[in-house]
C-alpha cells in the first residue's frame, strides 16, 4: 500500500509508495488509478530530462491532470492553485521530489505546476489527455503574486517560460474554475 497525503492545495495528492527490496534490488508500485478520486485513466507517459539549474513552468491545463515521479536526481516542484472558486485558490506550495525517496505527485487541472532541477533530473510523468497545444497554458514562473521559491539563483528557462503572463494577465477564457473534475 501507499501512503497518500493531501497537500495544502485541494485535490493535489503526495504519494509515498511502499518499497520492497532485498539483495537483488527493489520493487515499487509507483501509480494506481484508485489512489486519486479525481483521476481518470492515464493515457500518455512522458519522460523529461533536465540539467541542474533548469526551471520548467509554471504550466497549467484546463482539462488534463498529471502524475509526476522523479526517477533520478532532485527537483523542487512548485504548485499554485489558479482555480477560481477553489477553497485554496491562490495558494502556492513547493515540495522536493528526489529519485532516492520514491514519491509521486498527482496534479489536477487548473493547478499550475513546474519544477527546478536542483541536480540533473529524470522525471517520468503520466497524463490523462493526449498532447493538446490548446490546453498547454502557462503563468510567469517569477510572478510576485505567486511567490515561488525555486531554490535556484540563475534559472535556465525556455523562451516559452520566459514569456508566460503574470497571474493577473491571464485572459478570462483561460482561467481555470473550481470543480473541473467534480
Amino acid at each position: 500500500m501507499a501512503r497518500l497525503t493531501p497537500a495544502p492545495i485541494d485535490d493535489v495528492v503526495l504519494v509515498e509508495p511502499e518499497v520492497h527490496g532485498d539483495d537483488r534490488g527493489r520493487f515499487v508500485e509507483t501509480y494506481r488509478r484508485s489512489w486519486f478520486p479525481l483521476g481518470r485513466e492515464m493515457i500518455q507517459a512522458n519522460r523529461s530530462e533536465k540539467r541542474q539549474g533548469a526551471v520548467v513552468g509554471l504550466h497549467y491545463h484546463l482539462h488534463q491532470a498529471d502524475y509526476w515521479y522523479v526517477l533520478r536526481g532532485r527537483a523542487r516542484v512548485v504548485l499554485h492553485d489558479l482555480r477560481v472558486g477553489s477553497a485554496t485558490e491562490g495558494v502556492t506550495w513547493s515540495v522536493d521530489l528526489d529519485g532516492a525517496e520514491d514519491r509521486g505527485l498527482f496534479i489536477p487541472p487548473g493547478v499550475a505546476h513546474g519544477f527546478a532541477a536542483l541536480s540533473d533530473v529524470l522525471l517520468w510523468y503520466l497524463v490523462d489527455g493526449y498532447y493538446n497545444p490548446a490546453d498547454e497554458l502557462g503563468v510567469a514562473y517569477d510572478d510576485p503574486a505567486i511567490g515561488a521559491d525555486w531554490g535556484l539563483r540563475d534559472p535556465v528557462l525556455s523562451a516559452r517560460d520566459q514569456n508566460n503572463p503574470r497571474r493577473d494577465q491571464i485572459p478570462e477564457a483561460f482561467r481555470p474554475r473550481a470543480g473541473l473534475r467534480r
